[in-house]
């Protein structure tokens, strides 16, 4: 197969998956898809729920494998669509559809590049996966398949960053707060107003400094995204709660953050972790695969958003056609030209590594 079959085949296929409603937790048929054209070209799939595994023609057990990997799931459409998200159409260069950008783009690059590297035994120890539920984090997905996966050496994630790698990400720590106070009328000067207890808590989040700034990912961020309170107009209100989203950087596990945040916030603050797995994760700039992506032109960058890479444990990039700014967009596209210029790019990066 010719690098220009290859590219023709990928922009075909995610065509094919554009027309398939894919949202997390609804993959199945798009799972379908995906197994059906890996089965078409020679390879015998591996399928958990609707995650989908092919090893290398050439893969060997005793080696240390390198994971190829990108998500089948799209978010739900936002209501200001103005074309059908789920027909794909070609304007002016660009392919519009829901889950074009982020991420069936790197999806289909990914697997077109898995086919073309293995044709002739090579020095990688290739495994694909297409996994399911990133977009909610949900427990089908890389959750479940992070475990059965093989000892990795090192992992590509496929998602838009224009084709640079990305070699740190930030981690995500979500905390629910509950502020207590103490009820009374509000007529009267009684009880004690959760709400003015959770002022002083929101000033910390926002205010407080975490000492060590990355020359990547820059400094953990926190945020007050959610707030609840109160039941009626003429009780004080004794309990406020507060969901706070975290991002932290490499230098801070998230049981770190969560640890700092215990001690300093008073006793009348209690704080519940909805998880602690997602730590900052990345690969260090003087990598093989970094240096040679150097040697390319490619500038090596940290990622705010979250992907699969979070947790999986081997060193970790991604890297992909489209922009993250597209993501989660009305009227989500990917250029022809991006697609097209994706798998000669993975090709010059991992063939031969």
């Amino acid at each position: 197969m010719s690098i220009d079959t290859a590219k023709q085949e990928a922009l075909e296929l995610l065509k094919k998956l554009i027309s398939t409603p894919r949202t997390s937790r609804n993959e199945s048929a798009a799972a379908d898809i995906i197994r059906q054209d890996i089965i078409a070209h020679g390879y015998n799939v591996e399928r958990t729920d609707n995650n989908i595994l092919c090893k290398s023609h050439y893969y060997n057990p005793g080696k240390p494998a390198f994971l190829l990997n990108s998500h089948i799931d799209t978010v739900k459409p936002v209501a200001s669509w103005t074309r059908d998200p789920f027909n794909p159409q070609i304007e002016n260069g660009r392919l519009y559809g829901l889950g074009s950008n982020d991420a069936g783009a790197s999806l289909v690059s990914l697997l077109q590049t898995f086919y073309l590297i293995d044709r002739n035994p090579n020095s990688l120890n290739l495994i694909f996966l297409a996994t399911a539920q990133e977009e909610v984090g949900g427990a089908e997905g890389m959750r479940k398949m992070a475990s059965m996966l093989p000892p990795l050496e090192v992992a590509l994630v496929g998602e838009p960053t224009g084709m640079q790698p990305a070699i740190a990400e930030k981690g995500l720590l979500v905390l629910d707060m509950g502020i207590h106070g103490k009820s009374g009328h509000a007529a009267r000067d009684e009880g004690i107003n959760a709400i003015y207890r959770a002022e002083d808590v929101i000033r910390f989040i926002r205010e407080y400094r975490f000492d060590k700034i990355s020359p990547l990912l820059g400094p953990v961020r926190m945020t007050v995204t959610v707030i609840n309170a109160g039941t009626q107009h003429n009780v004080v209100p004794d309990l406020c709660t507060l969901t706070v989203d975290i991002r932290g950087n490499e230098y801070y596990t998230n049981e770190e953050i969560f640890g700092t945040l215990r001690r300093e916030l008073p006793e009348w603050c209690d704080i519940k972790a909805r998880s602690m797995d997602l730590n900052s994760s990345g690969i260090d700039s003087s990598h093989p695969l970094i240096r040679r992506a150097v040697s390319l032109g490619l500038k090596p960058f940290g990622s705010p958003t979250l992907s699969d890479q979070a947790l999986l444990e081997c060193p970790s990039f991604k890297m992909g056609p489209g922009m993250s700014s597209r993501s989660h967009s009305a009227d989500e596209f990917i250029m022809i030209d991006e697609l097209s210029e994706a798998i000669p790019t993975y090709l010059s990066l991992l063939d031969p590594v």
